[in-house]
């Protein structure tokens, strides 16, 4: 027996280094390090969430070793001779009661409060117009449409830092979630209707961003990176795009939103002059199209092109 005790302590020992080796070598999680006022909002919340309910832990633990230890059966009877009376016990009513509703009266308010800021372009760029790119979600690859520099970019995009990207969400196909978990939290794209995401980026970087709501066989696939960059490297990659990148077809529009998964296009114009997929009239755009690819099982690869504008 003291063999087996001891192999199961060396075990344990054993089992707790290699936990602590691992997750040495891990990361500090993206959340945790923001690349912008959102996403900078976001990690204190999650913090003061972490702290608020870490300290309720310690209190319940506490008080549940205290009462164990302090009100244990000594005896070796089997029926204890302690008969609690807490019918109509007013004062304990009161704290099972009071002590609920406050915790999550203070989990709450710097919730709703966050969320409601988050509605809205950060206050740090205010002095400057959101930038507008509509995010359009399909089986399995995003298209980035920039109204106002008749660009329209697939898989990737470039923003400027220190100025608020206004989202604008929808999908052509099944339900999907635009994150980029660097500048903040994911917001949901859905066919026939728009929903609004504030992002910012305050570092140059590339960062990535996926879809963050499982919607089908190219799932895993369907991602894009974000290249934030000073104003100025913005515009200089603008007027390069509308320079040298090809228009946009409906013809090859319709091709490249058939359900599979494609590489990165640029191109310097947009599908919106066809087809607007957060309106009710064009929802059903994409699956009057390719109806029959989705009753079929799919074996999805990359189409293996790439469009050599797109850096």
């Amino acid at each position: 027996m003291n063999c087996k005790k001891l192999h199961c302590k060396k075990g344990f020992i054993f089992l707790l280094l290699s936990m602590v080796f691992l997750l040495s070598g891990c990361e500090q999680m993206v959340v945790f390090d923001p690349k912008g006022p959102v996403a900078e909002s976001q990690k204190d919340l999650i913090l003061y969430s972490l702290m608020y309910m870490a300290g309720i832990i310690v209190v319940v633990y506490v008080a549940f070793t205290v009462i164990v230890i302090k009100y244990r059966d000594h005896s070796k009877r089997k029926e204890s001779s302690y008969k609690p009376n807490q019918h109509g016990n007013k004062a304990i009513e009161a704290v099972w009661i009071i002590i609920p509703i406050i915790i999550v009266t203070l989990l709450s308010i710097p919730t709703v409060n966050t969320l409601f800021d988050l509605e809205k372009p950060p206050e740090s760029s205010s002095e400057k117009e959101p930038l507008v790119v509509y995010a359009t979600a399909a089986n399995w690859k995003w298209f980035f449409s920039y109204p106002e520099q008749d660009i329209e970019t697939v898989n990737y995009l470039h923003i400027p830092t220190d100025r608020a990207i206004e989202f604008r969400l929808a999908s052509a196909g099944s339900m999907a979630a635009l994150w980029i978990p660097a500048l903040g939290g994911q917001k949901y794209n859905m066919a026939g209707m728009q929903t609004i995401l504030y992002l910012q980026a305050d570092e140059p970087g590339v960062y990535d961003g996926m879809n963050s709501n499982f919607n089908g066989e190219g799932f895993t696939e369907h991602t894009f990176e974000v290249y934030a960059e000073s104003g100025d490297k913005f515009k200089e990659w603008v007027n390069k795009q509308q320079k040298n990148a090809p228009k946009l077809t409906q013809d090859q529009y319709n091709k490249l939103l058939e359900p599979g998964l494609v590489d990165r296009y640029t191109f310097s114009s947009t599908h919106r002059q066809w087809v607007k997929h957060g309106t009710m009239d064009d929802m059903d755009y994409a699956i009057e199209r390719f109806r029959e690819e989705y009753k079929t099982q799919m074996h999805l690869e990359n189409d293996g092109e790439q469009n050599n504008n797109e850096n």
